[in-house]
């Protein structure tokens, strides 16, 4: 699958290279880096198809790979793109056939057509943007998209061919983690960082830190005090907000004003992954180095779920949007897994490259 040529993008300075890899350092040093596990072992992001559950992509340490039939076969998508590590997969909502990749080393690609074909999509995201760690779509348009980076957020109004900076009030942060939009109010935005959390009232044209309860202020100036991997709202009562950290699980009941730390019983404080059941936000699934754990109370009591798992170093957690009974976790060790159970049990999905071609855009 070929790349295609897009905006010119001048090459990177001494100075930006060396700051890709002070960011890579620290994404290392906080674990965000999955694990160098050999062929597809290693599963960095996970892409569901919005109304199709036979399609989903996984990106790998060595490529991204799609599947139409729910897992039975495999094709390797991004071949062309092995040189430039995809960390980051999404889907545009309205028109899936559209995939983001988001590199480590290259910053956007986008394909037109299903990942047939890769364009490069970098123009105004800054020379020095090593890592893209997600992207978030606005529902009333998604043509404009957000990404979250090693420096910070950006956005495109055009889908992903001219990108703006989004960082005022933010100028401190290094790297943002993670980008989540409210659902009901989508002009509300909550940034994990290395510096904690941030909130955005006006579409990330501005920003202000929420670290209330998040970060206690005796180890707030420390490096690396609190790194926000993950945050999650809740769709029914979307002022109740959750964030995963390096240092254990909070919650928010009013967008984040004043955090409290909750899921003190997980056996491990390192949360890498959460989701929220849409139809029960009560239910609460959490992802760290000691496998995957659920919460049927809002996160105040935990139960290990990890039968079938060969091992319990959890890189992402996602939820089809089809059924929230069906889950797909990616490891650091072991692959991919399934269950359509609610997590009660996992079933291991092999990830074999039958390099089948396939009409462009299925």
């Amino acid at each position: 699958m070929p790349i295609l040529s897009g905006p010119a993008w001048s090459p990177p300075t001494a100075r930006a290279q060396f700051q890709r890899i002070a960011g890579l350092l620290v994404l290392l040093a906080l674990g965000w880096l999955p694990a160098c596990s050999k062929q597809s072992d290693a599963i960095v992001s996970i892409a569901l198809h919005p109304a199709n559950a036979a399609i989903l992509y996984v990106a790998t340490n060595e490529s991204v790979y799609k599947t139409r039939d729910g897992g039975v076969s495999w094709e390797r998508m991004a071949t062309d793109l092995s040189s430039y590590r995809v960390l980051s997969l999404a889907l545009d909502p309205a028109h899936p056939a559209s995939v983001y990749a988001g590199t480590m080393g290259d910053a956007v690609y986008k394909s037109p057509d299903g990942g047939q074909r890769w364009i490069a999509h970098n123009a105004g995201l800054k020379e020095h943007v090593s890592v893209v760690n997600r992207f978030v779509f606005d529902p009333r348009d998604t043509e404009t998209v957000y990404a979250a980076t090693t420096v910070g957020v950006f956005r495109s109004t055009d889908g992903g061919r001219l990108w703006d900076e989004r960082m005022a009030g933010m100028k401190e942060v290094h790297i943002v983690f993670t980008l989540t939009m409210d659902p009901a109010r989508p002009n509300i935005f909550y940034a994990g960082t290395s510096g904690g959390a941030y909130r955005s009232l006006d579409g990330t044209a501005s920003w202000q830190k929420v670290n209330n309860g998040l970060i206690p202020p005796e180890i707030l100036d420390a490096a690396l005090s609190l790194g926000v991997s993950t945050i999650a709202i809740d769709p029914k009562t979307p002022d109740t907000v959750y964030a995963g950290t390096n240092k254990g699980l909070f919650m928010s009941t009013d967008r984040a004003e004043a955090w409290t730390r909750i899921g003190q019983s997980l056996t491990d404080q390192y949360i890498s992954s959460l989701v929220i059941d849409p139809v029960n936000p009560s239910v609460l699934y959490a992802g760290g180095r000691s496998g995957i754990h659920k919460s049927l109370d809002k996160g105040r009591t935990w139960q290990a779920m990890n039968e079938g798992l060969e091992t319990l170093n959890i890189r992402t957690i996602v939820m089809s949007p089809q059924d929230p009974q069906t889950l797909y976790l990616g490891t650091n060790g072991s692959g991919l897994y399934r269950s359509l159970d609610g997590a009660r049990s996992w079933t291991r999905v092999h990830i074999t490259d039958q390099a089948t071609p396939s009409p462009a855009g299925a």
